[in-house]
């Protein structure tokens, strides 16, 4: 058994970990913490968590959270978890991230996308990006996990297998990304107009155009799995859904394939991956059946027209793109089953 912290708790990432941490059979949680709910009842202010925790917000204090817990997650605005993280690690403590603070490994990246100066160089050469399917041995030993955002998960596992086994070319891939509401965050009192029900319910809308700040983290992975630099064309969408990522991406071939080619190269990279779901021939994934779950249904078709794959996957953008990836993360860097607390199926209706 293992104690477990969450700072930055409230937030709609927050509360799906702790929905996860709340019952996971290895982990007690210890702690919350919360800027604007300081000393409010963790159950009162999440009423779904009732009867499973008596816990009380707190301010972040990195010391603090050190002595109350062997693990932290931190759930934190980009720049606030590289001040947390130096004295959190300095304590012997294992920390996931699921900010963007430690996800890309040149800190020119992050001062260019994030516009500002990383503060924790130490930190971001040590952090291991947390992609199971692609960084499990990495993980296993690791202290600082940086968790992946969501479009990057959902674009890099439709896409990875074509590139890590030379069928994709590096150049020329299309990447459309579409997420549901709580992809922002819940932004506490500064609400982005385009998130308010009545701009986002009945519509669908394409934002930050080729400047999102998960286009680096995408081409980072694509380009360690290629063997050379990736350049991608990437577009996210804001879709009336509470919760769900759906991507498609379009990659030159390299070689003629098959679409029964090209889905025994998914299955055969996937093999053994516990939530990455290969689909049928026929079959396509869709946001419904992974809401709520760690799972990220993928799929592939040949378009001989155009020499190209199309590659589709869905996950939760809070579940597989965040806070239980982190948590099969954990489980994996504690050497626990990394299934364990995540055997749930997802939620249907």
């Amino acid at each position: 058994m293992a104690t477990v912290a969450v700072a930055g708790a409230s937030g709609y990432m927050g509360a799906e970990l702790l929905r996860l941490l709340t019952v996971h059979p290895k982990l007690e949680l210890t702690a919350v913490t919360s800027e604007r709910l300081s000393g409010e009842r963790l159950d009162h202010f999440f009423p779904h968590l009732r009867g499973l925790s008596d816990l009380t917000f707190q301010e972040l204090d990195s010391a603090r959270l050190a002595d109350q817990a062997d693990v932290v997650f931190l759930a934190l605005p980009h720049m606030e978890s590289q001040r947390a993280v130096p004295v959190l690690r300095s304590r012997g403590r294992k920390v996931i991230d699921l900010s963007a603070d430690y996800r890309l490994r040149d800190a020119s990246l992050y001062a260019t996308w994030y516009k500002a100066e990383h503060v924790d160089a130490d930190g971001l050469k040590t952090a291991v990006y947390g992609m199971p399917e692609l960084h499990r041995k990495e993980i296993a030993g690791a202290s600082l996990v940086a968790s992946p955002g969501c479009y990057p998960m959902g674009a890099v596992l439709a896409v990875a297998p074509l590139l890590a086994r030379g069928w994709g070319r590096p150049d020329g891939i299309v990447i459309d990304g579409k997420s549901g509401v709580t992809g922002a965050g819940a932004q506490g009192r500064k609400v982005d107009a385009m998130y308010l029900y009545t701009e986002a319910n009945e519509n669908v809308q394409a934002y930050a155009l080729a400047s999102h700040r998960h286009t680096p983290e995408i081409e980072q992975e694509l380009s360690a799995l290629a063997g050379t630099s990736v350049v991608v064309s990437f577009t996210p969408h804001l879709v009336p859904l509470n919760r769900g990522l759906f991507t498609t991406a379009s990659v030159p071939l390299a070689r003629p394939a098959s679409t029964a080619d090209l889905i025994a190269l998914y299955r055969e990279f996937y093999a053994g991956e516990p939530f990455v779901r290969v689909l049928d021939e026929g079959q396509r994934p869709a946001t419904r059946a992974v809401v709520g779950s760690n799972f990220c249904d993928v799929t592939v078709v040949s378009d001989p027209r155009t020499s190209r794959a199309v590659c589709v996957s869905a996950l939760d953008n809070l579940g597989k793109g965040g806070s239980s990836n982190g948590l099969q993360s954990l489980n994996i860097m504690m050497g626990w089953d990394e299934r364990t607390g995540l055997a749930a199926p997802p939620v249907y209706p």
